[in-house]
């Protein structure tokens, strides 16, 4: 329902919590300056209760205050809290029934229904299983991208529609804004030390025009506050780390658990032994620690993981930060994905990260016939990893992200599976 008043701009000076409210001024003189005492605005009252948002909910203070904000602007707000893994810890601890506890919490101070649903084989089928078959091939993946792509916004948006949602929201820092010609865009969220949209890369247009970001245009402290000051049981809570829903985790037990480890030969790229591997699944591109390699007496600098031969079960180390066997001048990439439906022009310039958190990189994309791309780096790149995302943006846009698949120096592919 849309109500429209009229009021001198300096009128409005009261928050109408059950309403969003869209201030346009008027009579804008040609300065472009507004007067509070005589330029006048239309003010737009948008009336969302009956618009219902589905809020997955995983326990923690980013979803709290999301489900907060939106239940602050007059929507019809329900949670929905997701699991996924059976994550008994390893102190015989379940933390989802912390989580789901917490939930219950949150649910009951903000005022909104709230359901648990279970996620375990849709999970297993469409991310777990990719994170094992790419360690098996020698990669390194990011189950991340995929659960966002898989679950959160995929198999939790077919259960919303079951609840009548018109919309879902997680807490996720990323901004979205609609064009004149309906098509939804991605922004970085305005928190650059916690901007998620590496990881939101895969989705779809249909996924982007169903979701609502409330935490995208705030800092962390600032979800904080806002959790504090409602006085929310998570405001203090710890941030969940570690792979999307299964957590912190003794990495190596966990993953010898379900693929059976082969060690192997550590390798030179010239061709000396230096060793011997626990299994290549192991090792990531730019890993340093667990090589148990020192330096020697003409070369103190530390040893790194610089490739992988997986029909050989070689595992290629190279000593210095910048070894020339990291940098890389190229990359490339399949499953490519566009968040507007629409791909760049062959040759556009753009930025790119290839890690969460790293600089963005200027490149140039260029496409091949069978769906992958090349793309040109404006400077090397030191440990460019295989399974990895890489995720490309037009200033503050994601425009979206593929797979890596391979790294080259100029024309030479690096010693990577």
């Amino acid at each position: 329902m849309l109500r429209f008043l009229t009021a001198p701009a300096h009128a409005l000076s009261v928050a109408i919590s059950s309403f969003t409210v869209i201030m346009v001024f008027t009579g804008i003189r040609p300065s472009n300056r507004i007067s509070p005492e005589s330029d006048e605005m239309m003010v737009i009252v948008l009336d969302n209760s009956n618009i219902r948002v589905v809020v997955g909910m995983s326990g923690g203070v980013d979803s709290s205050v999301t489900a907060l904000l939106l239940k602050q602007q007059g929507y019809d707000v329900v949670g929905v809290f997701m699991k996924n893994w059976d994550d008994t810890d390893e102190n015989g601890v379940c933390t989802a029934t912390t989580d789901y506890e917490d939930v219950a919490k949150v649910a009951s101070e903000i005022g909104i229904p709230y359901y648990s649903i279970n996620f375990e084989k849709e999970y297993w089928d469409r991310v777990f299983q990719y994170f094992l078959d790419e360690y098996k091939a020698g990669r390194t993946p990011n189950p991340d991208v995929m659960c966002n792509k898989e679950i959160k916004f995929k198999a939790f948006l077919d259960y919303a529609d079951q609840l009548n949602a018109d919309y879902i929201a997680m807490g996720h820092y990323a901004q979205v804004k609609t064009d004149e010609n309906g098509i939804v865009h991605m922004l970085r969220g305005a928190d650059g030390n916690k901007d998620q949209t590496y990881f939101l890369s895969q989705l779809s247009q249909d996924q982007l025009k169903k979701s609502l970001f409330p935490i995208g245009h705030l800092q962390k402290p600032e979800v904080r506050k806002i959790a504090e000051a409602a006085g929310l049981a998570t405001a203090k809570k710890k941030d969940s780390t570690g792979i999307c829903f299964i957590g912190e985790r003794n990495f190596k037990q966990f993953l010898s658990t379900y693929l059976p480890a082969q060690p192997g030969k550590m390798m030179t790229v010239d061709g000396v032994e230096m060793g011997t591997h626990d299994g290549l699944m192991y090792y990531t591109i730019g890993q340093r620690q667990g090589l148990g390699i020192g330096g020697n007496s003409d070369n103190s600098e530390p040893w790194f993981v610089v490739g992988k031969d997986l029909d050989k079960n070689i595992l290629y180390v190279g000593q210095g930060f910048d070894n020339p066997a990291l940098m890389a001048t190229s990359l490339s990439a399949s499953n490519l994905n566009w968040t507007t439906g629409q791909a760049p022009a062959e040759g556009t310039h753009m930025t790119a990260k290839f890690r969460y958190r790293q600089r963005d990189t200027g490149v140039t994309l260029h496409y091949h016939d069978d769906g992958t791309a090349t793309v040109d780096f404006d400077v090397p790149v030191r440990a460019i990893t295989p399974g990895q995302a890489v995720v490309f943006y037009d200033g503050d846009e994601c425009l979206g992200g593929g797979t890596i698949d391979a790294a080259y120096a100029h024309t030479n592919e690096l010693q990577y599976v």
